[in-house]
């Protein structure tokens, strides 16, 4: 599911887009699209690692499956000795107890070298498949999943395909489940879609993109448009999140660059956003909104991983509970439906030029162009029209424009209250609007909200200052 040592993933897939991007669904106005999962078969799959965590702070209740992590393979169909077998025994009785499956995650970033071998020889497949009945029999588990980072294209990739193939006839005979860890697009095309036949679940790691806000909401729509355009069903589509954040300001190659999200608060952050220092992470918001963006297109959230999670209110994982009770509906915290105006700390308006020309905030007397009407984008974000036009962060690489027909990722914000009152806009990229003070066209590239990132709100009040 996740390298043990760092991963550099690069998700740059921009499938069904028509200006270098768009996710699934857009549209003109509210999410119309039927949800792809309920709460009853919506998937919330843990890993937890044999060298992290505990099983006593896990949230069974809250979990689907729990995935313990890793058991190594070796070249010849075998395995070496399982790290902390009482862990993963007291793992397997607390899951049950609670109603969630329990299954056993072979392999990993660093520890699948012993694949090559296993798919090279029928023998070997054989004697695999054998044990890897043994090993769930033995530890009363529901099921195997499989990370290897990853077969070569061509006949490796083949014999992958027949592993797993066979791998999950056995195992399904038996009532038991088989379900794999994918890159999220990088390497993709070694995973044969054949294999989709074959499991129960494909767990998308969607992060690791780079050494700060490595998972953002628009990178989880970028894998998932991926996948799902390779073939893979949604109902079997598991899009990852993590439990952890990047501290930029160290070697990406290092364990010093992975930090957990509780170190991360622990540490002053606070769990509403996704920047604090030189840490890029998810917080709540972006935790629930990927969530119910999952709901909505996908079978189900993975996490990586169970042990960085908070507790109490700060707790990721009572976050996505909270989504997938509420069926995947998700409030945007803003007065949709109302026109507004957006007022900069320079005491000045924002207004979308007619489309004509990026937007810019330096307008001191109200008209037409700068009135906005409030969408509800779905998943917890809003969309901005004036004139029967959408804004757009630009991806935050050129300043952003209100000229888009429709919307999608690039014209989804958050609608964050800040704490005199104000709001921040924030764009799928994990960054800010900034109104540059006027001075310049506005952008989409802060990942701190400040003066500038702030904005006066009035609502229906066209001709009020």
């Amino acid at each position: 599911m996740k390298k043990i040592h760092f991963l550099v993933l690069t998700c740059s897939f921009l499938l069904f887009i028509t200006s270098c991007k768009k996710d699934i669904n857009s549209g003109t106005g509210g999410r119309t699209t039927p949800r792809a999962a309920t709460a009853s078969s919506f998937k919330v799959v843990g890993y937890l690692p044999s060298w992290a965590g505990s099983v006593s702070s896990v949230q069974f209740s809250k979990l689907t499956h729990v995935l313990y992590a890793f058991l190594i393979p070796t070249s010849s169909g075998g395995y070496q000795a399982v790290d902390d077998a009482s862990k993963l025994s007291s793992m397997v009785t607390a899951a049950h107890a609670a109603g969630t499956k329990a299954m056993i995650s072979v392999g990993g970033g660093g520890g699948g070298g012993g694949f090559a071998g296993i798919v090279a020889s029928s023998a070997n497949r054989t004697t695999f498949v054998n044990n890897m009945l043994s090993f769930c029999n033995q530890y009363n588990l529901d099921g195997v999943d499989i990370d290897w980072e990853y077969p070569n294209t061509g006949t490796q990739a083949d014999n992958f395909n027949t592993l797993m193939a066979q791998l999950a006839t056995a195992l399904h005979n038996v009532g038991k489940q088989l379900s794999i860890a994918v890159i999220g697009e990088d390497d993709g095309g070694s995973i044969e879609s054949g294999i989709f036949s074959s499991v129960d679940f494909v767990t998308i790691m969607a992060y690791d993109d780079n050494n700060f806000l490595h998972s953002t909401y628009e990178l989880g729509t970028q894998c998932l448009a991926y996948w799902l355009g390779r073939g893979l069903p949604a109902s079997k589509a598991v899009l990852g999140v993590p439990f952890y954040g990047h501290d930029s300001s160290q070697d990406p190659n290092s364990d010093a660059a992975e930090v957990e999200y509780n170190v991360i608060l622990a540490d002053g952050a606070d769990p509403n956003q996704d920047v604090y220092g030189t840490f890029g992470y998810n917080g709540l918001r972006t935790m629930k909104s990927k969530t119910s963006y999952a709901m909505a297109n996908a079978g189900g959230v993975g996490i990586w991983d169970l042990s960085g999670d908070a507790t109490g209110s700060s707790s990721l994982l009572s976050a996505i509970n909270s989504v997938v009770t509420a069926g995947g509906v998700l409030s945007t915290g803003a007065p949709v439906g109302t026109t507004i105006t957006l007022k900069g700390n320079n005491g000045l308006y924002v207004s979308s030029k007619g489309g004509q020309s990026p937007m810019i905030c330096n307008v001191s007397t109200l008209g037409g162009w700068e009135e906005f009407t409030l969408i509800d984008a779905g998943h917890g974000k809003v969309a901005l029209q004036n004139s029967g036009f959408y804004v757009s962060d630009e991806d935050g690489e050129n300043p952003i424009n209100c000229n888009r027909t429709s919307y999608s990722t690039w014209e989804e914000f958050d609608w964050i209250v800040a704490a005199d009152g104000n709001v921040t806009l924030r764009g799928t990229n994990s960054l800010f609007i900034s109104s540059e003070n006027g001075a310049g066209t506005m952008t989409c590239n802060r990942p701190v909200a400040q003066g500038w990132e702030e904005f006066g709100i009035n609502k229906n009040a066209s001709a009020q200052p």
